[in-house]
């Protein structure tokens, strides 16, 4: 019998947000961790939302069904491309997916801050004003 697996943060592939876009163009799955508030603002075409944490009086809160949830609209072995807002959450999600036994997730660097800040974004709003929706932003 096989040890379970065992995922550290350094295990975690990494790609840009311009090899991200090339990919999501293909097979992958973009799955967002940001919270559904965030997600609601401002979002990439397609995305897959399920948050990591929620965000309560009492600071983050991380949402324990996150894996049943992934589980119920992602395959084990679906490409999947996982981003947050700017590079926080996505390295605990990557960790338990790949812990989980997802077999192909890989973090787009930057996160949806980083997407806004390419100028990959494409819901017909002003970049400038995305940027706002983008959390850390003045």
């Amino acid at each position: 019998m096989d040890a379970p697996k065992s995922c550290r943060p350094e295990d975690i592939a990494t790609v840009n947000v311009h090899a991200a876009k090339d990919l999501l163009g293909s097979s992958h799955c973009y799955l967002d961790v940001r919270t559904p508030a965030e997600s609601c603002k401002s979002h990439i075409t397609n995305a897959s939302n399920v948050p990591y944490m929620f965000i309560t009086q009492e600071g983050r809160v991380k949402n324990l069904e996150f894996l049943t949830q992934v589980s119920s609209l992602l395959k084990k072995d679906d490409l999947i491309v996982v981003g947050c807002n700017s590079g926080g959450r996505f390295l605990g999600a990557c960790v338990d997916l790949l812990n989980a036994g997802y077999e192909d997730v890989s973090n787009m660097e930057g996160g949806y801050s980083g997407w806004v800040d390419s100028g990959l974004v494409g819901h017909g709003k002003p970049t400038e004003e995305l940027k706002n929706f983008c959390k850390f932003r003045p």
